[in-house]
Order: structure tokens, then C-alpha cells, then sequence
């Protein structure tokens, strides 16, 4: 795994042994910054369920101003280290060492440019997620919420839940979901 763009591109990253985590390819990291690209600048970046941050690092990299880091796993949290002291970036990043929820309450923030969330496929953990995030006064209608699922995850409840489906975005075996607080 590496940095696709930006200051540290081609950086190569560590990521965490074992199946706890699901490293996002290179290939869908590219389409998915893509279409981040036009947000990135001096942005404020959150990561929830970092893995070995490549995500968080990417935006960095790209153009944020600040990127939070959320992550409970011990082995994960110590790529995210390395991973942010081999890039420069630390600096420039908040780790957020405690489960996702409750690293919400962490985030002292105006406002959230973008929040992106890799939960664990198929445990609901991602309508948690938005159903605690409704309550904080940093995520805006601006907010850009960014999803990675499984393909089946059903999201038809966004809008009862206060969100605008934005875009999907679909590939072999997973898919983003971008919406917005109404």
C-alpha cells in the first residue's frame, strides 16, 4: 500500500498483519480521491475506523489542513504511527486512540469538511455512526459523509434519518455511499 498523490506520493505504508483490517486498493483510493479532490483543500479530515490510515494520509497529502484519526485496534493504531511519523504528517494529525462513537467526542472543530468511515462490513456500525453524528455542531450541511460498504448494505433509511444520498459509487465487491445532513 502507498501514497497515490500528493506531497508524499509514492510513499509506501504499513499496514496491520492479520484480517482485522481491509486495506482499501490503490485503485479504489485513486477513484475515491478523485472525486474527493475538489473538497480536500485546507480541509478538515476525520477517519473513522483507520486501519492503518491510509485514508486520513491520503487527504493529507492531498490538501487537508487537519486529519483525526479514530482506531481501536493496537496493532492498527501502531501502523497509524509509523505510517504518520514516515509521512511528516503528524504534525498535522489527531489520534484518536478509542472505538468510533465515542471518538466523535473527541473532535473539537468548527466544522468537518469530510467525514470517511470504513466500519466492519455487515454489523450496522455505519447507522451508529450517523445516528450519533446528527448530534454534533460540527457536521454541517456542508459536512461531506463518505461510506464504505459492502454492497448489500441497505441505506434506504438515510433520508428518515436526516441525510441526502448523494452519489453511490459501486465496484466488484464493495461501494461508496456520499450524502449530506439536511
Amino acid at each position: 500500500m502507498r501514497v497515490i498523490a500528493g506531497t508524499a506520493r509514492s510513499l509506501p505504508l504499513k499496514t496491520p498483519e492479520g484480517l482485522d483490517t481491509r486495506p482499501t486498493t490503490d485503485r479504489i483510493k485513486e477513484t475515491l480521491f478523485n472525486m474527493l479532490q475538489p473538497y480536500l483543500n485546507d480541509a478538515v479530515f476525520v477517519d473513522l475506523f483507520s486501519g492503518s490510515g491510509g485514508i486520513g494520509i491520503e487527504a493529507l497529502s492531498r490538501g487537508a489542513r487537519h486529519a483525526y484519526f479514530a482506531e481501536n485496534n493496537k496493532r492498527a493504531l501502531t501502523c497509524i504511527v509509523d505510517n504518520l511519523q514516515f509521512t511528516k504528517f503528524m504534525p498535522q494529525a489527531t489520534l484518536l486512540r478509542q472505538d468510533a462513537v465515542s471518538a466523535l467526542y473527541g473532535i473539537h472543530e468548527q466544522a468537518v469538511d469530510i467525514i470517511y468511515m470504513d466500519p466492519p462490513y455487515d454489523h450496522d456500525y455505519e447507522k451508529q455512526i450517523l445516528s450519533a453524528l446528527r448530534d454534533f455542531p460540527w457536521v454541517t450541511a456542508d459536512t461531506l459523509i463518505v461510506i464504505e460498504s459492502s454492497l448489500s448494505t441497505d441505506f434506504s433509511y438515510l433520508h428518515e434519518m436526516g441525510y441526502l444520498l448523494e452519489k453511490e459509487k459501486c465496484y466488484k465487491t464493495n461501494k461508496h455511499v456520499f450524502c449530506r445532513k439536511i
